[in-house]
């Protein structure tokens, strides 16, 4: 049986990497068996509407495991501009130990450049450049760690008030939501740029960060409109795990006691899986 992806390549209906992903969302082998019965696939639909209805499903057993399915599509609600996407690489960044600022303008030996996001740990200091994708489809090519690195190299020569008096930047970091093609990946590894990615590396990705430590974005959760979210995000409100006994910015946003109520119990499961 043929399907459609996001990027209109017609590719065989692989049933196994579907049912790992729904075993990844936290739902036991029961409900997963359950779900795949209950899929209507036919040959020539899409990737899209399988996701759609495998979601819908899962929502129905619950919330939370819903909201860990919808995690690649919640990253992607972080933009469009990709603002929100930065605040959370830099909570990532921050849940292991880094000290770190974001929405910088440093002064280069040649020009000044803007900073996504800035880390600092152990006096070491890190740039990191996000490069948010509204399209699943769109990945970093080459050119990206290209001008990435001429920018590095520039901030480099020079020393910057940050988080002390003077700071010398000493890495580098590129950060995608989607992925990175293989000749992205070769030229930063032997360029000495780190790379960060939906996917990569493989034992350390943002999947996997998130994951380790609890680190949903708010966009995730299945009881909150796309409105309120962006809502909770102007308030920097970003981590599921940030609502958890604050009610008060639900409040804020109008929400009523009882469907708080449910927002915090999905917040609750959400965070306490693993």
């Amino acid at each position: 049986m043929k399907v459609i992806k996001h990027s209109g390549h017609i590719v065989d209906f692989d049933s196994e990497k579907l049912k790992q992903s729904l075993l990844k969302s936290g739902a036991g082998p029961s409900v997963v068996d359950e779900v795949m019965g209950d899929l209507e696939i036919y040959d020539g639909i899409t990737t899209k509407k399988i996701y759609k209805q495998a979601f819908a499903l899962l929502k129905k057993t619950s919330f939370s495991n819903a909201a860990r399915y919808n995690l690649r599509t919640a990253l992607q609600m972080l933009g469009p501009a990709g603002f929100f996407f930065e605040k959370f690489i830099a909570r990532i960044y921050s849940s292991e130990a880094y000290e770190t600022t974001n929405n910088l303008i440093l002064k280069g030996k040649c020009v000044s450049h803007e900073i996504d996001v800035a880390l600092s740990k152990d006096n070491n200091v890190t740039i990191i450049e996000c490069k948010f994708h509204n399209n699943r489809e769109s990945n970093c090519d080459v050119k990206v760690p290209l001008y990435v690195l001429s920018r590095f190299n520039d901030l480099k020569e020079n020393q910057h008030s940050i988080f002390s008096e003077n700071d010398n930047i000493s890495r580098c970091i590129i950060v995608t939501n989607n992925r990175f093609t293989s000749d992205a990946t070769a030229f930063a590894n032997c360029a000495g740029l780190l790379l960060l990615s939906w996917n990569y590396p493989d034992k350390d990705c943002i999947r996997t960060k998130i994951d380790k430590n609890s680190l949903y974005p708010v966009t995730c959760l299945t009881t909150l409109s796309i409105t309120e979210k962006e809502k909770l995000m102007i308030l920097d409100i970003i981590l599921v795990r940030e609502l958890i006994n604050n009610s008060a910015c639900l409040q804020k946003i109008r929400i009523s006691e009882n469907r708080i109520k449910n927002v915090l119990k999905e917040a609750s499961e959400l965070c306490n899986y693993l």
